[in-house]
């Protein structure tokens, strides 16, 4: 018998690479429209993945990938909540 779990896969809309699914950070786009990060990755509605790093938030700010992928309007604010939340990310391992 195979003992080792599963890991999901899921694939960075910027980059295209598929990785597990624990590191990637998901936006989610709700019923309402609303678009917010989902560190939690259960909240409910239409969702996306991007890679933890600088490198992809900013390829999909520039190509606008997350406003073709969810159907909707994407305010900078949201980019720079992810750009923080990667640094932020980053400074905690490497200290």
């Amino acid at each position: 018998m195979n003992n080792r779990k599963k890991v999901p896969m899921r694939k960075c809309v910027a980059s295209q690479e598929l990785k597990p699914k624990k590191e990637l950070i998901r936006i989610v786009r709700s019923k309402e429209g609303e678009v917010s990060i989902d560190p939690t990755g259960k909240k409910s509605g239409r969702g996306t993945y991007l890679a933890r790093n600088k490198e992809s938030i900013l390829l999909a700010k520039k190509k606008n990938i997350l406003a073709r992928h969810l159907e909707v309007a994407i305010d900078d604010s949201l980019y720079d909540e992810l750009l923080q939340l990667v640094e932020t990310e980053n400074n905690s391992t490497h200290e």
